[in-house]
């Protein structure tokens, strides 16, 4: 039958220390934020793209002060890269 403790001529592993410890939890907290993100996502590289674009438009939205008098903001933007 097996045993339940180690054997006593072997040394006993070590814990890793808190900062190690910290390390590796962030790590794997990044790992699982970014597997989330792209959950379903068949093209991760266009959905960056949309979410640059997106991140553009509301900059350009933001600096360009208040919309006309009649209320609407014409936006051009060159559909071209």
């Amino acid at each position: 039958m097996g045993l339940c403790f180690p054997c006593p001529t072997e040394p006993e592993p070590g814990s890793p220390s808190p900062e190690e410890k910290r390390a590796k939890l962030a790590e794997a907290a990044e790992r699982r934020q970014k597997e989330a993100a792209s959950r379903g996502v068949l093209d991760v590289r266009s959905v960056e793209e949309k979410r640059k674009k997106k991140e553009k438009l509301e900059k350009h939205i933001a600096t360009s002060g208040p919309p006309p008098a009649g209320g609407l903001r014409v936006i051009s933007f060159s559909t071209r890269t």
